[in-house]
């Protein structure tokens, strides 16, 4: 059991549940708790029900895998988009940061993660079986690569390309090396992600 160090055993609870967030130590957590105790009751409750709101009501898109407020996100549900081309994903925040570079105009698929033995992550953990079953569904004439350029996101990339050779009629892709080794797409500026996708090249074995 950790000893109170506050004067408020509510504090010190507080404190400990802010501290979980990633990035946020507890001399952090102490200011946002501190921060909070110093707004309004009504502002305060305002914020943990729209929390606890977001954690219950939120959605992953049944197609994408995306997030989302209803059953399908609004990406894939708009006709404007390019619905042949399919832009594969670590997680939801490569999504926005492809979105923001305005150079891509197609969908999404979000596996939920890279393929990582060391963290006990294999493929059954990931939505590639769902990825290989909408190119099987037909209309998608190119499969975007757009992972990290890690030994991980390599292994993916990898992996996928064998499960979707068996489509033959499918352009299978990867973003431009425009992004060092090893750095991850959520990071990257959005003129280089940009230049990448529009840069993409076929997907060498």
């Amino acid at each position: 059991m950790i000893q109170q160090q506050y004067p408020s055993q509510l504090l010190e609870r507080a404190v400990q549940e802010f501290a979980k967030l990633p990035g946020i130590g507890r001399k952090t957590a102490l200011r946002l708790v501190l921060h909070l105790l110093r707004q309004d009751t009504a502002d305060v409750l305002q914020f943990t029900d729209t929390v606890a709101h977001m954690r219950q009501e939120v959605k992953r898109c049944q197609v994408c895998h995306n997030i989302s407020d209803s059953d399908i996100c609004p990406i894939c549900s708009d006709t404007h988009r390019d619905g042949s081309t399919v832009c594969v994903v670590e997680n939801i925040q490569d999504v926005m940061a492809v979105e923001n570079t305005q150079q891509y105009n197609g969908l999404y698929h979000v596996l939920g993660g890279v393929i990582s033995p060391m963290d006990g992550i294999g493929p059954a953990d990931l939505e590639i079986d769902s990825l290989v079953a909408r190119v099987q569904e037909g209309g998608i004439k190119e499969v975007i690569l757009a992972l990290g350029s890690t030994m991980e996101g390599d292994t993916t990339g990898f992996y996928i390309f064998r499960r979707l050779a068996p489509f033959s009629d499918v352009r299978l892709t990867v973003i431009a090396r425009g992004i060092s080794v090893g750095d991850e797409l959520e990071y990257t500026d959005e003129v280089t992600l940009g230049r990448s996708i529009i840069n993409r090249t076929p997907f060498q074995q």
